[in-house]
């Protein structure tokens, strides 16, 4: 199947979350949107990929990149792997949850092979990570290293400089880091008092960092 421009609806089968959330935190029960030049899916294995400047949305969800192989499993759960151009970087934004009346903030990320796993909500960059945090369009945080893991339910994130994963483009070669993590962490900003009561209003959750790389389930 090759067309110019094939857009895809793969709706998910996973139930609607229970209690109060953000729209944010739901995004990995929002459908997923593909656009990309062709496709090949598999119904019986319930796979498929797309080739050819691919671009997904799911939610706030943007992932962006040459493949992408999605594959969707019994429980309806959706998962990813993205990968780039030679010498290119694939792409990922997300919107993050913030307190009624404070900036937008949103994650920004870029590595060779990005993974998402949608039971998990986590995200994995692989070779030449990079990950990224703005407050409206102001840049707060940067981080670098070899594998980045960023868990949404969370808002933590793992990160190892030196790390090849097996089957990965990095497996036997450098990393690009010099097996060092980087990191440009901005002070946090004082909240803003209540409005009329003198409190401080609550700020959004600040990324926090975790020895582990695990993610999550896979």
């Amino acid at each position: 199947m090759n067309h110019r421009l094939l857009p895809i609806l793969l709706l998910t089968a996973m139930a609607s979350l229970h209690g109060a959330v953000h729209a944010e935190k739901a995004d990995r029960a929002k459908p997923m949107n593909i656009e990309a030049d062709a496709l090949r899916h598999d119904e019986l294995k319930q796979t498929s990929v797309f080739t050819g400047r691919v671009v997904m949305t799911k939610g706030s969800i943007v992932l962006r990149g040459a493949r992408l192989d999605v594959r969707q499993d019994a429980e309806g759960y959706q998962y990813g792997v993205v990968t780039a151009e030679p010498g290119k970087r694939a792409f990922f934004r997300q919107k993050r949850d913030t307190a009624p009346g404070a900036p937008d903030e949103f994650i920004e990320g870029e590595s060779e092979t990005i993974e998402y796993d949608g039971k998990a909500d986590n995200v994995r960059f692989i070779t030449r990570a990079e990950l990224r945090r703005y407050r409206g369009s102001v840049l707060s945080d940067e981080i670098t290293g070899a594998v980045i893991v960023y868990n949404n339910l969370t808002d933590v994130f793992s990160v190892d400089g030196q790390r090849t994963v097996p089957g990965s483009p990095a497996a036997g070669g450098g990393t690009g880091q010099g097996g060092r993590v980087r990191a440009v962490l901005a002070p946090k900003e004082p909240a803003p008092a209540a409005s009329g009561a003198g409190a401080p209003a609550a700020s959004s959750p600040a990324l926090r960092q975790s020895n582990s790389l695990s993610g999550g389930a896979k």
